[in-house]
């Protein structure tokens, strides 16, 4: 039997080559996925253990806020510089300093424009000049030691172009400033920074500039030889107290890894759902290909029947080839996987995500790529190959081949039930209060719905093909007929096939509509929220200077100037996102649809959206308990309730509470509201000029600032669709491979034809008929499902912001002229070996 096995392997290469092709892409995303994520992990790891001294001492946090700093969350932590004194005097200790990291600095270029990150962070730290403790390593120049001077890191000086000696702008969260390039350097031991620009100054400016005149962010010590680091950290946390953080190199690495580790997990989800659907999609090809291998094997297993093989031997004869076939594909699969990581490294690295070094490479990537590739083939391969133990002896006395299926009765039950609780499961999440629930049912009903469109697919094909294939005798006469026929004659295997395509579509047609009705959502949300008529932002959502708010108050016809920015919190016990504004120009550049209260007393209070009143038990009046990351406590008023706005998120206070919690001053947001009267088109000229200082961020008006936020929406969608264009191309092959083997089981049928009269160019024409009606059927359904999938989404998360429904009605129809245009290109290599057919061959072929 393995004799046999090994010469059906090299007897059906060709298809199974194109089936084996979809399960080396599908591995290939896999170990692409793994590879890069790992690849992830061990650059911020690096980082991580880069900036830890021997005991690292911080303020102690009051709650945890994982990788959230001051960038990010808007609140930072500061530790006294008289505790570096207390320190030094503990027995063990060879060196101490102070330090001081903060977002918000960025350098210009020589044409001062921003030395673009990507959306990495801009960071300013101060020269630590202890070398023991520093993670940092003098290349050129000197240490900074005046206002006037700073230090780079040399990935920046390399793309700039400065040297030392050269004058270099840089932007603070304080003032601009211009100092002298005095010595450029490299952050640990390979200069990875994962795309983030540093900017070193010293201790003092740094101090000035980025916290405050006697304030460190961190403390970091070094022992002495023959000090453990575990006993260090017990000396230091005896002397600093319970109000700080103290922790050993290894501990801080390990926290700061188990946050990003958490963090890392939604992007290697992410992608493991695209490989996770591309596999499932190459499944349909794989049983479609046995399925057909086998009923073309018909008279060959009963032939071994009769000879005395048994029903395991046949199973395990076609499982065999299964097995070589996703050992075969896996293997490629793993090797192309190195260059979808690369792919997907430098993607990423557009989007300000730089990761240094070579590409990892694990063992467990191995293992399970081999795991997914072999066992996928395996699962795909069971039921044709049950169906071939089935085959009776008496069969090899048959000159019919055909195989005979079952009804699809069973099918049909099945298929029911599963769209049933498909479509009760996208009404529920239609209905859920949550709209994290909600999205969770509507996955579910998705894949419900999916797995029952499959079970009744070849039900559903019949009438399909029969009406729609009912234009092709109109158009194409009797080519069209024997089309439409062949299509429907086996509708198992048209719907196998057309189910590929319909999951791809299906999923494209989803985000979709999920990106129209975001961008929909953005239109009404900007028109019916921003009263001011410009606002100022960075496209990246850095933070930057308040100065630029400042500034721009000062130009004539400005009215006023609000600014927005962010901090963390908890409120009652939860961790809440804050968003903090200047209560006097709340109303005049936001609008706000009160539900109770107002925003009169924001400035010693807080006011909250409605569903987190209704989920928290607050009304106007009550008493909320803020805590703030360094443990200072504060009761804010309730002073009003207002209905959902995306523009405000949930949770305002006023910008004195957030500085009074820790908040950075540093501004997200500016919305400025010009004079009753002013023209924003002659205002704007001054504001440009206010700007032209501060490069990191843009003026835009309201339909720009539209535009810009729909630019990250299509930019997302862009990223997600190209993915998914992968389970497309695995299904056009799919198609091909189909619209093969039926050449190959018709080929007498074909002579017969071509013997009565079909031209060659009939024939061709013939099968990509019949390609485009099967593509246009897994388009249809897919394009419907979709579209279900979608609006239920969007109506699940109308309470997240996305309050519009729009179906991109223009795009669905192109999406069913790309499966048009699938089906013609899959059938060129089948119509061209089927019209090379000699007549006499392949009528006298069994």
């Amino acid at each position: 039997m393995w004799r046999t096995t090994y010469r059906n392997l090299l007897a059906h290469k060709l298809r199974l080559a194109l089936s084996g092709l979809a399960i080396v892409l599908g591995v290939a995303f896999v170990a692409g996925t793994l590879i890069f994520t790992d690849t992830l992990s061990k650059t911020f790891n690096d980082l991580f253990r880069s900036t830890a001294a021997d005991v690292n001492v911080t303020r102690a946090a009051a709650f945890d806020q994982g990788l959230t700093g001051t960038g990010t969350g808007g609140t930072a932590t500061y530790v006294p510089a008289e505790l570096v004194e207390e320190i030094a005097a503990v027995d063990g200790v060879a060196a101490v300093e102070g330090n001081v990291q903060a977002e918000g600095v960025y350098i210009l270029d020589r044409d001062g424009e921003v030395l673009d990150t990507g959306g990495a962070p801009g960071l300013g730290i101060s020269w630590d000049t202890e070398e023991s403790l520093s993670p940092t390593t003098l290349v050129d120049g000197r240490a900074a030691t005046a206002p006037d001077e700073i230090m780079i890191d040399t990935n920046s000086a390399e793309e700039t172009g400065f040297a030392v000696g050269d004058t270099v702008t840089v932007l603070t969260p304080g003032p601009r400033i211009e100092a002298e390039l005095v010595g450029t350097f490299r952050f640990g031991d390979e200069g990875g920074l994962a795309g983030a620009s540093l900017t070193a100054f010293d201790a003092a400016t740094a101090q000035e500039l980025l916290t405050a005149p006697g304030q460190f962010t961190g403390i970091g010590v070094a022992a002495e030889d023959g000090v453990g680091d575990d006993e260090l950290a017990e000396r230091v946390a005896a002397v600093v107290g319970s109000d700080y953080d103290v922790k050993t190199a290894t501990e801080q690495a390990d926290s700061l890894a188990s946050d990003f580790s958490e963090a890392l997990q939604f992007i290697n989800v992410f992608l493991l759902v695209f490989a996770g659907v591309a596999l499932f999609v190459g499944t349909f090809i794989i049983l479609n290909t046995f399925s057909m291998l086998v009923a073309q094997r018909t008279q060959e297993l009963a032939l071994l029947r009769a000879l005395g093989a048994s029903r395991s031997q046949v199973t395990r004869s076609v499982l065999a080839e299964a097995l070589v076939l996703g050992v075969i594909g896996s293997t490629i699969g793993i090797a192309a996987g190195y260059g979808v990581a690369a792919g997907l490294r430098a993607l990423f690295g557009s989007f300000g995500l730089t990761l240094d070094g070579s590409l990892v490479f694990a063992g467990d990537t191995v293992l399970w790529c081999y795991v997914v590739g072999v066992l996928v083939t395996l699962v795909a391969a069971y039921v044709p190959a049950r169906r071939a133990a089935r085959t009776p002896p008496i069969a090899a006395m048959r000159d019919d081949v055909a195989q005979v299926h079952r009804g699809l009765r069973r099918r049909t039950v099945i298929g029911i039930v599963l769209v049933a609780a498909g479509v009760a499961a996208l009404i529920s999440g239609t209905l859920a209060d949550d709209g994290g629930t909600g999205a969770s049912f509507v996955g579910l009903g998705a894949l419900a719905l999916i797995l029952g469109t499959t079970a009744l697919s070849p039900v559903l094909a019949r009438p399909f093909l029969r009406l729609v294939g009912a234009l092709l005798p109109r158009l194409w006469g009797t080519t069209g007929r024997l089309a439409q026929e062949n299509a429907i004659r086996n509708p198992r295997r048209t719907a196998a096939t057309a189910s590929a395509l319909m999951i791809g579509l299906a999923l494209v047609s989803a985000f979709s509509v999920i990106g129209a009705s975001t961008n929909k959502s953005i239109d009404a949300l900007i028109a019916g929220s921003i009263r001011a008529e410009f606002v100022v932002s960075s496209a990246v959502g850095a933070p930057f200077s308040p100065d630029v708010a400042d500034e721009i108050a000062a130009v004539d016809d400005v009215d006023t100037v609000m600014p927005m920015r962010w901090g963390g919190a908890q409120l009652d016990g939860e961790t809440a996102f804050l968003t903090a504004v200047d209560p006097a120009g709340l109303d005049r550049s936001i609008e706000l649809t009160w539900v109770s209260g107002s925003a009169d007393d924001l400035g010693d209070g807080l006011v909250v959206d409605e569903p987190t009143a209704d989920s928290r038990g607050w009304a106007v009046g009550d008493t909320v308990e803020m805590l703030s990351i360094d443990g200072r406590e504060r009761e804010l008023v309730v002073g009003g309730i207002y209905e959902t706005n995306q523009v405000m998120g949930s949770t305002v206070i006023s910008l004195d509470t957030l500085a009074g919690a820790g908040g950075v001053a540093l501004d997200r947001f500016l919305y400025v509201d010009l004079a009753e009267g002013a023209s924003p088109a002659d205002v704007r000229p001054g504001l440009e000029d206010v700007l032209a200082a501060y490069p990191v961020v843009d003026l835009k008006d309201q339909s720009e600032f539209q535009d810009e936020q729909k630019g990250q929406v299509d930019q997302l969608l862009l990223l997600i669709n190209a993915m998914l264009v992968l389970s497309v191309v695995i299904a056009a092959l799919g198609i091909v491979n189909t619209l093969a083997m039926s050449v190959i089981e018709r080929t007498r049928e074909i002579g017969l034809l071509r013997a009565v009269g079909l031209g060659r160019g009939q024939l061709r024409r013939m099968i990509r008929l019949e390609a485009v009606v099967i593509s246009l059927y897994g388009a249809v359904l897919g394009i419907v499902l979709g579209t279900l999938f979608g609006v239920a989404l969007s109506r699940a998360l109308a309470d997240q912001g996305i309050s519009e429904l729009a179906v991109p009605v223009p795009r669905m129809l192109v999406f069913l002229l790309v499966a048009a245009v699938i089906g013609v290109l899959a059938a060129v290599g089948p119509a061209r070996r089927a019209a090379r057919l000699q007549v006499l061959d392949a009528i006298a072929r069994a």
